[in-house]
């Protein structure tokens, strides 16, 4: 389950802290200042300097060949299913995994594929449940394209995805036939807590974006990366779904900032998840996933409220969060929160139980 919208805003106190997700984060006034400087030109005629700026550091970035700048990640994750496969198709992916649960049926809709669920903990699945899901070839049997997965998991609880992982499970899929995908929603974020550089976590797979717009604070912007033959190729998928950005390196220098400045800074925002697991740990009635990354998973069964009655308190104090199931919220750290408002979430929803 994707976490629910938040509650309306009327009759209710300003929102405090705002612990309901890295996509909630606003961008710095230098960030600003970066994007109002910003040199810009046509990007469909490739004339945009800050977007091919953009687009070969994220090349680099990830061992890739050339990149394509986008809206945003589910747009990324679209476009690379498109240009992987063709109607009829399957995608192999965790059964939690975003393509299958919050992007409104599109790879249905838009690409006419189908998406086979693994299952596996963490968002993760291990090579036996991969090559157990693999059809033997035939007329009959659907064409599996594609393998996607997603670093770092979020409904798994932000884990990150181990290198040999990725590796096997790439591996495994060339081996069949079929190309792979990485959703890179908080990739940098699986870089930072686990050393382990962009282009090798991505090594073994044909396409892999990132998205700035979540820990690394941009408004907009995702950037989709793989070989040449493939971004070219995707670039018709990009026209077909809406054309060029245009004048769009105002947006592009945002994530060229994120790029100079937000990375390193994520430690902190792990750092304070693991204060806050550890402080709401501690409360009686919750179960807390002791978190990898920025994603912090509470279980409150044993409290006897359900996630949204919890939420729903939390708001009246000013404390934004996600309802991700019946009895589990998610609360997610980012630039904007400081470890005074992580003491203070805990505080509060303390007060709220023992009250």
């Amino acid at each position: 389950m994707v976490h629910a919208p938040p509650p309306p805003a009327h009759s209710l106190p300003p929102i405090r802290i705002n612990l309901y997700s890295d996509t909630q984060t606003k961008p710095t006034r230098a960030m600003r200042e970066a994007m109002m400087a910003a040199e810009v030109g046509d990007e469909q005629s490739g004339l945009d300097p800050t977007i091919n700026a953009l687009c070969e550091r994220m090349a680099a970035l990830t061992g890739k060949e050339a990149a394509m700048f986008l809206p945003s990640g589910t747009m990324c994750n679209e476009v690379a299913i498109l240009t992987h496969c063709r109607p009829g198709d399957a995608v192999l992916a965790h059964e939690t995994a975003h393509i299958l649960i919050a992007e409104g049926g599109a790879p249905g809709a838009l690409a006419g594929v189908q998406i086979t669920p693994l299952r596996g903990a963490d968002g993760q699945f291990d090579a036996g449940t991969l090559t157990d899901a693999i059809l033997p070839r035939s007329r009959y049997a659907m064409p599996q394209t594609l393998l996607a997965v997603e670093q770092t998991a979020n409904l798994g609880g932000g884990v990150v995805w181990p290198l040999a992982k990725l590796a096997e499970v790439a591996d495994i899929a060339h081996a069949q036939g079929m190309a792979t995908h990485m959703d890179g929603a908080r990739l940098m974020n699986a870089v930072v807590a686990s050393g382990v550089a962009a282009a090798d976590m991505a090594k073994g797979f044909d396409s892999v974006w990132l998205d700035f717009t979540k820990g690394l604070g941009a408004p907009l912007g995702a950037v989709l990366c793989g070989s040449a033959r493939f971004i070219d190729d995707a670039w018709r998928w990009k026209q077909r779904l809406g054309g060029a950005l245009r004048q769009g390196g105002i947006s592009a220098a945002a994530c060229l900032y994120a790029l100079d400045h937000h990375i390193d800074r994520l430690a902190e925002d792990h750092a304070h998840a693991r204060l806050l697991g550890e402080g709401l740990g501690a409360l009686p009635g919750l179960r807390v996933q002791a978190p990898q990354t920025n994603l912090v998973y509470i279980d409150c069964r044993e409290t006897g409220s359900t996630a949204e009655t919890l939420a729903q308190r939390l708001r009246a104090e000013g404390v934004l969060i996600s309802v991700m199931g019946r009895t589990r919220l998610r609360a997610c750290t980012h630039l904007d929160l400081s470890a005074a408002d992580i003491e203070e979430t805990i505080a509060v929803l303390g007060r709220l139980l023992r009250g």
